[in-house]
Protein backbone atom coordinates (compact mmCIF):
# COMPACT_ATOMS: atom_id res chain seq x y z
CA UNK A 1 0.00 0.00 0.00
CA UNK A 2 1.19 3.62 -0.61
CA UNK A 3 1.01 6.20 1.40
CA UNK A 4 1.24 10.22 0.68
CA UNK A 5 1.93 11.92 3.15
CA UNK A 6 1.91 16.48 3.73
CA UNK A 7 3.44 18.35 6.36
CA UNK A 8 2.14 21.80 7.09
CA UNK A 9 3.39 24.30 9.31
CA UNK A 10 6.57 24.43 11.84
CA UNK A 11 9.73 22.57 12.44
CA UNK A 12 7.70 21.56 15.39
CA UNK A 13 5.25 19.73 13.29
CA UNK A 14 7.85 18.33 10.89
CA UNK A 15 9.01 16.25 13.83
CA UNK A 16 6.00 14.56 14.33
CA UNK A 17 5.56 13.95 10.62
CA UNK A 18 8.98 12.22 10.54
CA UNK A 19 8.03 9.84 13.39
CA UNK A 20 4.66 9.20 11.83
CA UNK A 21 6.75 8.38 8.37
CA UNK A 22 8.95 6.23 10.53
CA UNK A 23 6.09 4.34 11.97
CA UNK A 24 4.41 3.85 8.15
CA UNK A 25 8.41 2.67 7.00
CA UNK A 26 8.47 0.47 9.72
CA UNK A 27 5.46 -1.15 9.34
CA UNK A 28 5.92 -2.05 5.88
CA UNK A 29 3.56 0.82 3.99
CA UNK A 30 5.51 2.00 1.13
CA UNK A 31 6.15 5.79 1.08
CA UNK A 32 5.49 7.48 -2.23
CA UNK A 33 6.01 11.39 -3.58
CA UNK A 34 3.49 11.33 -5.94
CA UNK A 35 0.30 11.72 -4.88
CA UNK A 36 -1.79 10.21 -7.76
CA UNK A 37 -0.38 6.64 -7.19
CA UNK A 38 -1.02 6.91 -3.17
CA UNK A 39 -3.82 4.51 -1.68
CA UNK A 40 -4.17 6.51 1.55
CA UNK A 41 -3.13 10.19 1.76
CA UNK A 42 -2.06 11.80 5.32
CA UNK A 43 -1.98 15.78 5.81
CA UNK A 44 -0.10 17.10 8.88
CA UNK A 45 -1.82 20.52 9.58
CA UNK A 46 -1.23 24.01 11.00
CA UNK A 47 -3.69 26.26 12.20
CA UNK A 48 -1.32 28.87 14.23
CA UNK A 49 -2.51 31.93 12.51
CA UNK A 50 -4.84 32.64 9.32
CA UNK A 51 -3.16 31.92 6.53
CA UNK A 52 -2.01 28.02 8.32
CA UNK A 53 -5.21 27.70 8.89
CA UNK A 54 -6.40 28.22 5.10
CA UNK A 55 -3.63 26.78 3.82
CA UNK A 56 -4.00 23.10 6.02
CA UNK A 57 -7.93 23.62 4.73
CA UNK A 58 -7.36 24.45 1.03
CA UNK A 59 -4.54 20.93 1.28
CA UNK A 60 -7.07 18.97 2.41
CA UNK A 61 -9.73 19.86 -0.06
CA UNK A 62 -6.92 19.39 -2.76
CA UNK A 63 -6.37 16.23 -1.46
CA UNK A 64 -10.32 14.94 -1.18
CA UNK A 65 -10.71 15.19 -5.14
CA UNK A 66 -8.11 11.82 -5.14
CA UNK A 67 -10.86 10.22 -2.95
CA UNK A 68 -14.12 11.38 -4.95
CA UNK A 69 -12.20 9.87 -7.88
CA UNK A 70 -11.41 6.48 -6.25
CA UNK A 71 -7.75 6.83 -6.98
CA UNK A 72 -7.46 7.17 -3.49
CA UNK A 73 -9.02 5.02 -0.79
CA UNK A 74 -8.36 7.40 2.15
CA UNK A 75 -7.64 10.54 3.87
CA UNK A 76 -6.30 11.11 7.39
CA UNK A 77 -6.16 14.50 8.56
CA UNK A 78 -3.67 14.83 11.50
CA UNK A 79 -2.04 18.15 13.51
CA UNK A 80 -3.58 21.04 14.89
CA UNK A 81 -5.64 21.56 12.52
CA UNK A 82 -7.69 18.20 13.00
CA UNK A 83 -7.59 18.77 17.11
CA UNK A 84 -8.83 22.53 16.83
CA UNK A 85 -12.03 21.43 14.41
CA UNK A 86 -12.46 18.01 14.90
CA UNK A 87 -16.20 17.89 14.36
CA UNK A 88 -16.47 20.79 11.47
CA UNK A 89 -13.93 18.52 9.21
CA UNK A 90 -15.73 15.17 9.58
CA UNK A 91 -18.80 16.97 8.82
CA UNK A 92 -17.39 19.65 6.07
CA UNK A 93 -15.31 17.55 4.25
CA UNK A 94 -16.51 13.26 3.95
CA UNK A 95 -13.83 12.41 1.90
CA UNK A 96 -11.67 12.27 5.30
CA UNK A 97 -11.60 9.36 6.87
CA UNK A 98 -9.66 9.84 9.81
CA UNK A 99 -8.44 12.37 12.45
CA UNK A 100 -5.90 11.88 14.47
CA UNK A 101 -5.09 14.95 17.40
CA UNK A 102 -1.88 16.51 18.36
CA UNK A 103 -1.16 13.97 21.53
CA UNK A 104 -2.18 10.62 19.55
CA UNK A 105 -0.18 10.83 16.11
CA UNK A 106 0.91 7.93 16.92
CA UNK A 107 -2.22 6.29 16.29
CA UNK A 108 -1.20 5.98 12.73
CA UNK A 109 -0.50 2.92 11.98
CA UNK A 110 -3.57 1.70 13.84
CA UNK A 111 -5.76 4.51 12.04
CA UNK A 112 -4.13 3.56 8.65
CA UNK A 113 -5.19 -0.15 8.96
CA UNK A 114 -8.53 0.53 10.18
CA UNK A 115 -9.22 2.25 7.03
CA UNK A 116 -8.20 -0.40 4.94
CA UNK A 117 -10.76 -2.18 6.78
CA UNK A 118 -13.26 0.18 6.15
CA UNK A 119 -13.55 1.92 9.30
CA UNK A 120 -13.40 5.32 10.06
CA UNK A 121 -11.96 6.74 13.27
CA UNK A 122 -11.07 9.51 15.58
CA UNK A 123 -8.44 9.40 18.27
CA UNK A 124 -7.67 12.02 20.57
CA UNK A 125 -6.12 11.79 23.17
CA UNK A 126 -5.97 14.17 26.54
CA UNK A 127 -3.66 16.85 26.27
CA UNK A 128 -1.46 15.95 29.02
CA UNK A 129 -0.35 13.04 27.19
CA UNK A 130 3.24 12.99 25.55
CA UNK A 131 3.62 11.41 22.66
CA UNK A 132 7.20 9.58 22.90
CA UNK A 133 8.45 6.73 20.48
CA UNK A 134 11.42 4.43 20.48
CA UNK A 135 11.14 4.25 16.75
CA UNK A 136 13.59 5.84 13.73
CA UNK A 137 12.33 9.10 12.47
CA UNK A 138 12.50 9.29 8.55
CA UNK A 139 14.10 12.33 8.18
CA UNK A 140 12.69 14.88 5.33
CA UNK A 141 15.21 17.75 5.85
CA UNK A 142 17.95 15.82 4.38
CA UNK A 143 20.71 14.10 6.17
CA UNK A 144 22.94 16.52 7.73
CA UNK A 145 20.80 18.26 9.75
CA UNK A 146 17.49 17.35 11.80
CA UNK A 147 15.42 19.20 14.63
CA UNK A 148 14.86 17.63 17.98
CA UNK A 149 11.86 18.33 19.94
CA UNK A 150 12.70 18.60 23.51
CA UNK A 151 8.86 19.72 24.39
CA UNK A 152 5.53 19.46 23.71
CA UNK A 153 2.87 22.51 24.75
CA UNK A 154 3.52 25.75 26.48
CA UNK A 155 1.90 27.56 29.42
CA UNK A 156 2.87 30.79 29.20
CA UNK A 157 -1.10 31.48 27.54
CA UNK A 158 -0.34 34.98 25.49
CA UNK A 159 -3.38 36.57 24.82
CA UNK A 160 -3.11 36.42 20.48
CA UNK A 161 -2.07 32.40 20.94
CA UNK A 162 -4.05 29.45 20.44
CA UNK A 163 -1.14 26.62 21.20
CA UNK A 164 -2.07 25.76 24.96
CA UNK A 165 -5.56 24.95 23.94
CA UNK A 166 -4.41 22.61 20.75
CA UNK A 167 -1.03 21.53 22.11
CA UNK A 168 -1.60 21.66 25.57
CA UNK A 169 0.26 22.86 29.03
CA UNK A 170 4.00 22.67 28.64
CA UNK A 171 5.46 18.62 28.77
CA UNK A 172 9.67 18.08 28.67
CA UNK A 173 10.23 14.89 26.84
CA UNK A 174 12.92 13.01 29.66
CA UNK A 175 16.85 13.66 28.81
CA UNK A 176 17.75 10.29 28.54
CA UNK A 177 15.22 9.92 25.40
CA UNK A 178 16.23 13.15 23.63
CA UNK A 179 20.06 11.75 24.06
CA UNK A 180 19.01 8.13 22.83
CA UNK A 181 17.39 10.26 20.14
CA UNK A 182 20.36 12.15 19.24
CA UNK A 183 23.04 9.10 18.91
CA UNK A 184 20.51 7.92 16.50
CA UNK A 185 20.18 11.37 14.38
CA UNK A 186 24.45 11.30 14.93
CA UNK A 187 24.38 7.90 13.59
CA UNK A 188 22.56 8.74 10.15
CA UNK A 189 24.83 11.76 9.11
CA UNK A 190 22.96 14.24 11.42
CA UNK A 191 25.75 17.12 12.17
CA UNK A 192 23.90 20.07 13.33
CA UNK A 193 21.01 19.46 15.44
CA UNK A 194 18.18 22.06 16.55
CA UNK A 195 16.76 22.41 19.66
CA UNK A 196 13.15 23.26 19.20
CA UNK A 197 9.78 23.80 21.37
CA UNK A 198 7.09 25.85 22.19
CA UNK A 199 9.67 27.37 24.67
CA UNK A 200 13.25 25.54 24.94
CA UNK A 201 13.90 27.24 27.87
CA UNK A 202 12.13 25.92 30.09
CA UNK A 203 12.99 22.68 29.37
CA UNK A 204 13.15 19.77 32.61
CA UNK A 205 10.95 22.59 35.03
CA UNK A 206 8.22 20.07 35.30
CA UNK A 207 10.00 16.93 35.51
CA UNK A 208 13.24 17.84 37.10
CA UNK A 209 12.13 20.88 38.91
CA UNK A 210 14.48 23.12 37.54
CA UNK A 211 15.46 24.51 34.28
CA UNK A 212 17.46 21.62 33.07
CA UNK A 213 18.63 23.36 29.70
CA UNK A 214 21.98 23.79 30.10
CA UNK A 215 22.79 20.57 31.41
CA UNK A 216 20.64 18.96 28.08
CA UNK A 217 22.81 21.08 25.98
CA UNK A 218 26.42 19.75 28.20
CA UNK A 219 25.22 15.98 27.07
CA UNK A 220 24.57 16.75 23.60
CA UNK A 221 27.73 17.89 23.25
CA UNK A 222 29.04 14.69 24.38
CA UNK A 223 27.56 13.21 21.15
CA UNK A 224 30.03 12.06 18.63
CA UNK A 225 29.25 12.98 15.13
CA UNK A 226 27.35 16.37 15.70
CA UNK A 227 29.14 19.75 15.33
CA UNK A 228 26.68 22.25 15.50
CA UNK A 229 23.74 22.43 18.22
CA UNK A 230 21.16 25.11 17.81
CA UNK A 231 18.93 26.08 20.11
CA UNK A 232 15.47 28.00 18.86
CA UNK A 233 12.51 29.35 20.53
CA UNK A 234 14.12 30.80 23.72
CA UNK A 235 11.76 33.33 25.86
CA UNK A 236 13.76 36.16 27.17
CA UNK A 237 12.71 36.09 30.57
CA UNK A 238 13.87 32.31 30.94
CA UNK A 239 17.47 33.21 29.94
CA UNK A 240 19.92 32.57 32.73
CA UNK A 241 23.22 33.38 33.27
CA UNK A 242 24.38 29.34 33.27
CA UNK A 243 22.74 28.83 30.20
CA UNK A 244 24.41 31.69 28.73
CA UNK A 245 27.64 30.39 30.43
CA UNK A 246 26.81 27.35 28.39
CA UNK A 247 26.28 28.65 24.75
CA UNK A 248 29.51 30.61 25.67
CA UNK A 249 32.30 28.02 26.52
CA UNK A 250 30.34 24.75 24.21
CA UNK A 251 31.68 24.94 21.05
CA UNK A 252 29.97 22.85 19.18
CA UNK A 253 26.54 25.48 20.12
CA UNK A 254 26.21 27.85 17.50
CA UNK A 255 26.91 31.35 18.95
CA UNK A 256 22.73 32.13 17.81
CA UNK A 257 20.34 32.41 20.06
CA UNK A 258 16.14 32.47 18.66
CA UNK A 259 14.69 34.84 20.68
CA UNK A 260 10.95 35.43 19.90
CA UNK A 261 9.88 38.99 22.16
CA UNK A 262 6.92 40.57 19.75
CA UNK A 263 6.75 43.85 20.85
CA UNK A 264 9.12 47.00 22.79
CA UNK A 265 5.70 48.52 23.76
CA UNK A 266 5.00 48.21 27.91
CA UNK A 267 1.70 48.62 26.98
CA UNK A 268 1.33 46.54 24.22
CA UNK A 269 3.75 43.40 26.08
CA UNK A 270 0.92 43.94 28.90
CA UNK A 271 -1.94 43.16 26.50
CA UNK A 272 -0.25 40.35 24.83
CA UNK A 273 0.14 38.78 28.24
CA UNK A 274 3.95 38.66 27.81
CA UNK A 275 6.21 38.36 30.78
CA UNK A 276 8.56 41.22 29.77
CA UNK A 277 9.10 45.06 29.28
CA UNK A 278 10.97 46.76 27.12
CA UNK A 279 13.32 47.63 29.89
CA UNK A 280 13.92 43.58 30.64
CA UNK A 281 14.37 43.23 26.80
CA UNK A 282 16.89 45.45 26.54
CA UNK A 283 19.03 44.35 29.62
CA UNK A 284 18.92 40.26 28.51
CA UNK A 285 20.18 41.15 25.30
CA UNK A 286 22.95 43.56 26.55
CA UNK A 287 24.10 40.96 28.54
CA UNK A 288 24.10 37.99 25.72
CA UNK A 289 26.29 40.50 23.68
CA UNK A 290 28.51 41.51 26.29
CA UNK A 291 29.22 37.55 27.19
CA UNK A 292 29.26 36.25 24.41
CA UNK A 293 30.16 39.37 21.07
CA UNK A 294 29.64 37.80 18.05
CA UNK A 295 26.53 36.20 19.43
CA UNK A 296 23.86 35.81 16.45
CA UNK A 297 20.46 36.96 17.45
CA UNK A 298 17.05 36.28 15.79
CA UNK A 299 13.71 37.57 17.13
CA UNK A 300 10.04 37.41 15.44
CA UNK A 301 7.60 40.70 16.22
CA UNK A 302 3.91 40.97 16.01
CA UNK A 303 2.78 44.53 14.61
CA UNK A 304 -1.02 45.52 14.54
CA UNK A 305 -2.07 43.98 17.54
CA UNK A 306 -5.53 45.51 18.93
CA UNK A 307 -5.37 48.82 20.34
CA UNK A 308 -1.62 49.35 18.84
CA UNK A 309 -1.01 53.10 18.02
CA UNK A 310 1.17 55.27 15.84
CA UNK A 311 3.29 56.36 18.92
CA UNK A 312 3.34 52.39 19.88
CA UNK A 313 4.44 51.36 16.50
CA UNK A 314 6.92 54.07 16.27
CA UNK A 315 8.46 53.17 19.64
CA UNK A 316 8.78 49.74 18.24
CA UNK A 317 10.83 51.30 15.08
CA UNK A 318 12.88 52.93 17.73
CA UNK A 319 13.63 49.83 19.11
CA UNK A 320 14.47 47.84 16.22
CA UNK A 321 16.61 50.61 14.62
CA UNK A 322 19.05 50.34 18.73
CA UNK A 323 18.82 46.81 18.98
CA UNK A 324 20.43 46.05 15.98
CA UNK A 325 19.51 42.47 15.85
CA UNK A 326 21.05 40.01 13.38
CA UNK A 327 17.83 38.45 12.09
CA UNK A 328 14.55 39.70 12.34
CA UNK A 329 11.07 38.75 11.11
CA UNK A 330 7.63 40.49 11.52
CA UNK A 331 4.23 39.15 11.34
CA UNK A 332 0.54 41.07 11.18
CA UNK A 333 -1.73 39.99 13.85
CA UNK A 334 -3.90 37.27 13.28
CA UNK A 335 -7.43 37.31 15.10
CA UNK A 336 -7.80 33.75 16.12
CA UNK A 337 -11.42 32.69 17.65
CA UNK A 338 -11.05 31.81 20.88
CA UNK A 339 -8.16 33.88 22.65
CA UNK A 340 -8.40 37.03 24.98
CA UNK A 341 -6.82 39.22 22.13
CA UNK A 342 -9.64 38.47 19.42
CA UNK A 343 -12.16 40.69 21.72
CA UNK A 344 -9.82 43.39 22.13
CA UNK A 345 -10.59 46.82 20.99
CA UNK A 346 -9.85 48.51 18.64
CA UNK A 347 -8.74 46.12 15.74
CA UNK A 348 -6.37 47.25 13.62
CA UNK A 349 -6.94 46.69 9.82
CA UNK A 350 -5.67 44.49 7.19
CA UNK A 351 -4.25 47.79 5.25
CA UNK A 352 -2.65 49.53 8.68
CA UNK A 353 -0.88 46.35 9.88
CA UNK A 354 0.60 45.60 6.43
CA UNK A 355 2.11 49.03 5.61
CA UNK A 356 3.17 48.91 9.48
CA UNK A 357 4.77 45.38 8.89
CA UNK A 358 6.66 47.22 5.76
CA UNK A 359 8.02 49.52 7.52
CA UNK A 360 10.19 47.82 10.49
CA UNK A 361 11.33 45.37 7.48
CA UNK A 362 12.57 48.30 5.70
CA UNK A 363 14.51 48.93 9.25
CA UNK A 364 15.60 45.89 9.44
CA UNK A 365 16.75 45.53 5.91
CA UNK A 366 19.42 48.47 6.41
CA UNK A 367 20.24 46.74 9.75
CA UNK A 368 20.97 43.65 8.43
CA UNK A 369 22.94 44.90 5.20
CA UNK A 370 25.08 47.12 6.70
CA UNK A 371 26.09 44.21 9.08
CA UNK A 372 26.82 41.58 5.99
CA UNK A 373 29.18 43.81 4.51
CA UNK A 374 30.78 44.25 7.57
CA UNK A 375 31.94 41.09 7.61
CA UNK A 376 33.83 40.76 4.33
CA UNK A 377 37.45 39.38 5.08
CA UNK A 378 36.51 37.29 7.73
CA UNK A 379 36.41 33.55 7.81
CA UNK A 380 33.73 31.82 9.10
CA UNK A 381 32.89 27.98 9.27
CA UNK A 382 30.13 26.86 6.45
CA UNK A 383 27.82 23.72 6.52
CA UNK A 384 27.45 23.19 2.62
CA UNK A 385 24.02 22.66 1.73
CA UNK A 386 24.28 21.80 -2.14
CA UNK A 387 25.70 23.14 -5.43
CA UNK A 388 24.06 25.66 -7.88
CA UNK A 389 23.54 23.50 -10.73
CA UNK A 390 23.98 26.49 -13.10
CA UNK A 391 26.97 28.10 -11.58
CA UNK A 392 30.11 26.00 -11.92
CA UNK A 393 31.89 25.57 -8.60
CA UNK A 394 29.38 27.95 -6.93
CA UNK A 395 28.17 26.12 -3.73
CA UNK A 396 25.39 27.23 -1.51
CA UNK A 397 25.95 27.19 2.38
CA UNK A 398 25.12 28.22 5.89
CA UNK A 399 26.94 29.93 8.30
CA UNK A 400 26.74 29.47 12.19
CA UNK A 401 24.28 32.89 11.73
CA UNK A 402 21.74 31.12 9.58
CA UNK A 403 19.33 28.51 10.28
CA UNK A 404 17.22 26.03 7.92
CA UNK A 405 14.41 27.51 6.19
CA UNK A 406 14.51 30.63 8.35
CA UNK A 407 17.95 32.59 7.62
CA UNK A 408 20.29 33.81 4.82
CA UNK A 409 22.91 31.68 2.90
CA UNK A 410 26.47 32.10 1.61
CA UNK A 411 27.28 31.22 -1.44
CA UNK A 412 30.98 30.47 -2.62
CA UNK A 413 33.23 29.63 -4.96
CA UNK A 414 35.39 26.54 -4.89
CA UNK A 415 37.92 24.68 -6.93
CA UNK A 416 36.86 21.52 -5.65
CA UNK A 417 33.48 19.42 -5.46
CA UNK A 418 32.37 19.79 -1.80
CA UNK A 419 29.49 16.95 -0.98
CA UNK A 420 26.30 18.35 1.05
CA UNK A 421 26.90 18.59 4.44
CA UNK A 422 30.08 18.80 4.97
CA UNK A 423 31.92 21.55 6.97
CA UNK A 424 34.39 23.66 5.43
CA UNK A 425 36.34 27.30 6.03
CA UNK A 426 35.23 29.98 3.64
CA UNK A 427 36.64 33.59 3.43
CA UNK A 428 33.74 36.27 3.02
CA UNK A 429 34.46 38.48 0.01
CA UNK A 430 31.23 40.39 -0.55
CA UNK A 431 27.25 41.08 0.59
CA UNK A 432 24.39 40.58 -2.03
CA UNK A 433 21.43 41.67 0.62
CA UNK A 434 20.24 39.29 3.35
CA UNK A 435 22.97 36.80 2.00
CA UNK A 436 26.91 36.68 2.29
CA UNK A 437 29.35 35.35 -0.83
CA UNK A 438 32.93 34.01 -0.24
CA UNK A 439 35.40 31.91 -1.66
CA UNK A 440 37.14 28.46 -0.08
CA UNK A 441 39.60 28.93 2.53
CA UNK A 442 42.66 26.87 2.32
CA UNK A 443 43.74 27.57 5.59
CA UNK A 444 41.41 25.17 7.12
CA UNK A 445 38.61 24.70 9.87
CA UNK A 446 37.51 27.21 12.32
CA UNK A 447 38.48 25.14 15.39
Amino acid sequence: MNIFFISLGCDKNLVDSETMLGLIQENGYRITNDETEADIIVINTCCFINDAKQESIDTILEMAEYKKSGSAKGIIVTGCLAERYREEILTEIPEVDALLGTSSFLDIITVINGITDGDKHSHFETLDNLPITEGKRVLTSGSHYAHLKIAEGCDKHCTYCIIPQIRGNFRSVPMETLIKEANYLASQGVKELILVAQETTLYGKDIYGEKALPKLLRELCKVEGLEWIRVLYCYPEEITDELIEVIKNEPKICNYLDIPIQHASDKILKQMGRRTNKQDLIAVISKLRENIPDICLRTTLITGFPGETEEDHAELKEFVEQMKFERLGVFTYSKEENTPAAKLKPQITAAVKKKRQKELMKLQQTVIFEKNTNFIGKAVDVMIEGKIAEEENVYIGRTYMDAPQVDGFIFITAPEEIISGTMVQAVITGANGYDLVGELSTGGRNE
